[in-house]
């Protein structure tokens, strides 16, 4: 079957309208992320997933689902209740939720939902205009550095938890400068997408600077190549297990291998670290010691480990001081009052 993007939307319409048909709570449904995007291809290594939200009228059963369609391609599922979306002009500061709601592709409703949301959401004044993207950029720089503090109390031993901890403060901090000029990117594109955010903020070291706090500066295809046997292995053995992050899914395999793989053949195969590092991270914080070897190995020679996570944690600390002069910059060119130190 050959697949396309008009034919994933129209997936993603028979799923919404028949599982409302089969769920009277479910008042909306909506398309999000890359297939939504004419700006984006969303296939990367030929694999992508369908973003649908279904909008419920009271609490969700469950927030997340996964559901395949074929190997290559899955259905990404989040529930939300309606009572998220009640105060649409705060969605406007909203740094995640703001934006998927901004343009999404409708599915279905059962009443005016959008309507009435997206009239809050975008009256008054637009959506992008500086004021309110600066204050969606500083909830993520103000959540990055919350972050980085817990940093400072690693101890003598670097443990996944540790890792991810890292990554998160470092992606929100990544967020804050990309969300300036458009939504924020995802975790299987991140270090693939963020040079031109970065370049349209006015910052385009930035890019440079993320390569570096993921210790990867020197680090080439062929060594990213050799740990995605262990990745992998990592991967289906955490999958299994009832604890781990509903990202690490059987049916999420493909999708982030097939990615890693596209990038690391490309002509920047260093942005195939964040997905691999990242899924990696969270498979084996549910995994037994002895499974930890090859990951530990991975984070030595990227200085994530006893040995260098402190020159890290320092590089992050830079990093979102010279994320919070840049949105005090674009807030003094715009007459808007700059932040005291976060």
């Amino acid at each position: 079957m050959r697949v396309t993007r008009e034919s994933l939307i129209r997936i993603a319409k028979e799923t919404a309208q028949e599982r409302a048909y089969n769920d009277s709570g479910i008042i909306a449904a909506y398309l999000t992320g890359s297939l939504v995007s004419n700006e984006v291809e969303p296939m990367l290594g030929g694999v992508t997933d369908i973003d649908i939200i279904f909008v419920h009228g009271g609490e969700p059963k469950h927030r997340r689902e996964f559901v395949k369609l074929t190997p290559d391609f899955h259905l990404d599922i989040s529930h939300r209740a309606k009572a998220e979306f009640k105060r649409p002009r705060e969605l406007r500061v909203d740094p995640w939720l703001g934006w998927e709601m901004y343009d999404p592709q409708l599915l279905y409703e059962r009443e005016k939902f959008f309507e009435f949301v997206q009239a809050g959401l975008r009256a008054g004044f637009e959506f992008n205009a500086p004021a309110p993207a600066l204050q969606r950029s500083r909830s993520l720089l103000a959540h990055g550095r919350q972050i980085w503090r817990d940093l400072l109390e690693i101890g003598d031993t670097v443990t996944p938890k540790d890792v991810a901890k890292y990554m998160k403060s470092l992606y929100h901090a990544v967020n804050a400068v990309a969300e300036l000029s458009g939504p924020p990117l995802q975790e299987r594109r991140l270090m693939l997408e963020f040079a031109p955010r970065a370049e349209a903020a006015k910052r385009p070291g930035m890019d440079a600077a993320l390569v570096g706090l993921m210790g990867a500066s020197s680090l080439d295809a062929s060594r990213i190549s050799a740990w995605v046997p262990d990745w992998k292995l990592a991967f289906e053995a955490a999958s299994e297990s009832s604890r781990v992050d509903a990202r690490v899914n059987p049916l999420r395999l493909n999708y982030y291998e097939k990615a890693i793989r596209a990038m690391l053949e490309s002509d920047h195969p260093r942005t195939a670290l964040w997905p691999l590092l990242h899924t990696w991270t969270l498979a084996v914080d549910v995994l037994p010691d002895h499974a930890l070897n090859a990951w530990h190995s991975a984070c030595g020679h990227l200085g994530l480990t006893t040995i260098g996570i402190e020159e890290h944690v320092s590089g992050l600390d830079h990093f979102l001081d010279e994320v919070e002069a840049l949105l005090d910059d674009l807030a003094a060119q715009n007459g808007l009052e700059t932040s005291t130190s976060i």
